[in-house]
């Protein structure tokens, strides 16, 4: 198990579930692939991810001095954020019976951890 690199975003306006569509294809990718993966993918919740992949790898190559190219995704999460996107606060959706309900602006907190391959040196 090699170094560890972290890098979250938080409060993205996404839904957790949408985001977990799109982080399903690329764990266990290396990141120069799942970078490619995602440029490719016509989901809108790619561009958040990619941009916290390439965020992830900037922390390594800076405070690690790990190359890209040794780096893969271990894991990557998509929790749910605030259901009211701050400084959004409420807006009336009409229910029945002249009721209203609130509209749900989801929101996601996204996690991606990159590790450092192991390289086994054959003799």
């Amino acid at each position: 198990m090699g170094t560890e690199v972290v890098a979250r975003a938080k409060h993205v306006p996404i839904s957790a579930r949408k985001v977990r569509r799109v982080i399903d294809e690329v764990r266990g990718l290396s990141a120069e692939e799942a970078l490619e993966v995602l440029h490719f993918m016509p989901h809108s919740a790619a561009r958040p991810v990619a941009k916290l992949i390439r965020s992830a790898i900037a922390n390594a190559e800076q405070n690690f001095e790990i190359p890209r190219d040794e780096l893969y995704v271990s894991r990557i999460v998509a929790d749910e954020g605030p259901g009211v996107m701050p400084g959004k606060g409420l807006r009336p959706r009409f229910g029945g019976r002249g009721r209203w309900r609130p509209i749900r602006k989801r929101s996601s907190h996204i996690t991606v951890v990159l590790e450092e391959e192991e390289v086994s040196e054959e003799e």
